[in-house]
């Protein structure tokens, strides 16, 4: 069973972690977007085998569960990776930012390839790359410090940023975190899709110039985790 610990960082109603009035009226808590992410995770991850989310924050948002909680959390249940979705802030309501991810200072190659491997799949769907300077960071971060496992935090985002704020806020770019994330998790779990969630295509031979062209679409959706034929 390959377990993840994934959590959404802080409560609902943490002081001072929301998107900056002025960007955004409604002034959205940072939990709301975080757990937004984490839902769609969730629930991507639910088509696969053998795998285990272990949700280290409150669902609700009424409580900010502790960092030392959540990671006693993760290591009692030895989980094999911990993933802390954020937004962020600083850019006091400039322009520029961008998605970034975190680890400890010292860390193993297991946990810089999942640093990399989150990024690259976020930047790949959302295109957020920002115009910060070491987006692939380091930091003494008790999430990243206290957890036994491979961990990374990361940043989905600047909620002071013109630029940032009005992407971060909508639902196409939650699911597009939420798809990136749980692609670099199956890459990394080498997890299985379940039957029950494969979707069938079928290919139409006449649509293509040659059976060659169709079949060699077919074997791309197939190593996809797709089920196809040609008829």
């Amino acid at each position: 069973m390959f377990k993840i610990a994934l959590s959404a960082g802080h409560g609902k109603n943490t002081p001072g972690k929301r998107c900056l009035k002025k960007i955004d009226k409604k002034e959205t808590r940072e939990w709301v977007l975080n757990s937004r992410i984490c839902e769609l995770v969730e629930k991507n991850l639910s088509n696969y085998e053998n795998c285990s989310v272990i949700r280290l924050d409150d669902k609700t948002g009424k409580k900010d569960i502790s960092i030392t909680n959540r990671t006693s959390t993760a290591n009692k249940e030895n989980a094999d990776i911990y993933i802390s979705v954020h937004h962020n802030a600083g850019i006091k309501g400039g322009s520029g930012g961008g998605i970034m991810a975190f680890t400890y200072l010292k860390v193993g190659e297991k946990t810089e390839k999942l640093q990399e491997l989150l990024y690259k799949k976020l930047i790949d769907k959302t295109g957020l790359k920002g115009n910060r300077s070491t987006p692939l960071s380091k930091a003494n971060l008790g999430e990243l410090r206290q957890s036994k496992m491979p961990a990374v935090l990361l940043e989905c985002g600047f909620m002071d940023s013109t630029t940032d704020t009005p992407i971060i806020l909508t639902k196409e770019f939650a699911e597009k975190c939420a798809l990136a994330i749980s692609e670099a998790i199956v890459e990394t779990g080498k997890l299985k899709q379940k039957q029950s969630a494969k979707k069938l295509y079928i290919v139409q031979a006449g649509a293509f110039s040659s059976k060659e062209n169709a079949e060699e679409l077919v074997k791309k959706l197939k190593k996809a985790g797709f089920d196809a034929v040609i008829k």
